[in-house]
C-alpha cells in the first residue's frame, strides 16, 4: 500500500504514545501533549541546524577552491569541526543589547526572522511517500510563511538604535518586497501545466521536468531566490563598505547566529522548492526519491554558492531596475505566453 507519511500523522502518534505513557504514570496528559509538540520541534530544529552546518562548511571549501586556496584545514579533517567549533564560539559569545534600543523588539527579532524560514520547510515534499504536511494550496502557504522574514528584518533596524542598521534594514525589506513579485510570478507557470497548487502533484504532473517548458521561469525564479536571500551579488543590504554590517550591525553571539542560521535556511527551502516546481523533486532512476530530491536543491544551493563567489556587487539602483524594468515585465510576458500555448494546444 501506499502511504504519505506526513508531520500531523507523526504528531498524533507521538502524542497517542504519550498518553499511553501519562495514563500508565498516572500524570496529566497535558504535559504529554507539551512534550509531543517539543519533542517534534526540537526534530525539525536538529534538520535545521544540521543543514546550516552542511552548507557553510561547503560555502566554505567552494569558495576556497574558487579562489586557489583550501579553506578551513585546521579543526577536525579537513576542518569539519571549524563550523561545530564557530557555533560554540557564538553561543558562548556575550550578548550586549545597545542603549538606545528597543529591547523587546531587539531580542525578538532575530526568532521572527527564523521561524519565516522553519515553517516553511513543513509543506516541502521530500519524496513520494514523504511529505512533512501535505497541504492542497502548498504553494501558496510557502510563499505566505516568507512575509514574517521581512517583518523581522524591519524589526531588527529599528529597534537596534543605529542609523546603519535602520537603512540596512529598508533596504532589505525593499528588496525582499521587489524581488518576491518575480519570484511568485515565475512560479505560476508551472501551476498552469499541472493545474494544481499542491506541491505533491506539482511533482507528479512532471513526467518531463517543468524546466524544460519554463526555462525563462526558472532563471527568472534563480535571479529572485537569490536577491530574497540578500546573497552576492544583491547582498546590498549587508555591505560592510556602505553600511558597515546592515540590518544586523548591532547584534552578536546567538541572536546574531539566528539572523545567520535563517539565511541558509531559506537559502535551502528556495532551493528545494526550485527543486520541486522545476526540476522534478524526488523523481529520477535507479536512486531513492530522496536522494534525486537532495542532489536536485544540492545544485541549486551549489549555484547560490558559486554566485557569491564570482560576481560583484550591484548597486541599489541596478538592483532595484533588474527586479521592476527586467524580471518582473519578464515574468508576466512568460505567463502570457504559457497561457497562450496552453489554449492553443
Amino acid at each position: 500500500m501506499n502511504y504519505i507519511y506526513d508531520l500531523s500523522r507523526i504528531v498524533q502518534w507521538t502524542r497517542a504514545q504519550l498518553h499511553w505513557l501519562a495514563d500508565w504514570a498516572g500524570t496529566s496528559v497535558f504535559w504529554a501533549d507539551g512534550l509531543g509538540t517539543l519533542i517534534v520541534m526540537f526534530v525539525l530544529f536538529a534538520f535545521c541546524a544540521s543543514v546550516v552546518m552542511v552548507l557553510v562548511y561547503a560555502e566554505r571549501k567552494i569558495a576556497g577552491h574558487m579562489q586557489a586556496r583550501l579553506g578551513p584545514m585546521r579543526v577536525g579533517w579537513h576542518g569539519v569541526l571549524q563550523v561545530i567549533a564557530d557555533t560554540i564560539k557564538l553561543i558562548l559569545k556575550e550578548t550586549e543589547i545597545p542603549n538606545r534600543a528597543d529591547r523587546p523588539l531587539y531580542r525578538a527579532a532575530p526568532y521572527v526572522v527564523f521561524v519565516s524560514g522553519f515553517l516553511a520547510l513543513i509543506a516541502l515534499p521530500m519524496d513520494k511517500n514523504l511529505v512533512p504536511v501535505q497541504l492542497n494550496v502548498g504553494l501558496i502557504y510557502m510563499i505566505a510563511i516568507g512575509t514574517p522574514g521581512v517583518i523581522g528584518i524591519l524589526m531588527a533596524g529599528w529597534s537596534s538604535g543605529n542609523k546603519y542598521s535602520l537603512l540596512g534594514g529598508m533596504r532589505s525589506a525593499a528588496q525582499m518586497i521587489s524581488y518576491e513579485i518575480p519570484l511568485v510570478l515565475s512560479l505560476l507557470g508551472a501551476v498552469m501545466l499541472a493545474k494544481s497548487l499542491d506541491l505533491h502533484t506539482l511533482v507528479e504532473a512532471q513526467k518531463i521536468p517543468f524546466v524544460v517548458y519554463q526555462p525563462v521561469a526558472f532563471f527568472i525564479f534563480l535571479i529572485s531566490a537569490v536577491a530574497e536571500t540578500n546573497r552576492n551579488p544583491f547582498d546590498i543590504p549587508e555591505a560592510e563598505s556602505e553600511l558597515t554590517a546592515g540590518f544586523h550591525t548591532e547584534y552578536g553571539g546567538i541572536r546574531f547566529a539566528y539572523f545567520f542560521l535563517a539565511e541558509y535556511v531559506n537559502m535551502f527551502v528556495l532551493s528545494a522548492l526550485g527543486a520541486t516546481v522545476f526540476l522534478g523533486g524526488w523523481q529520477g532512476p535507479f536512486l531513492p526519491g530522496w536522494c534525486w530530491y537532495l542532489i536536485k536543491t544540492g545544485a541549486i544551493l551549489f549555484v547560490f554558492i558559486w554566485f557569491r563567489w564570482t560576481y560583484p556587487r550591484l548597486r541599489a539602483d541596478q538592483l532595484m531596475d533588474l527586479s521592476w524594468k527586467v524580471l518582473t515585465p519578464l515574468a508576466f510576458i512568460n505567463i502570457l505566453v504559457t497561457g497562450l500555448i496552453l489554449v492553443l494546444m
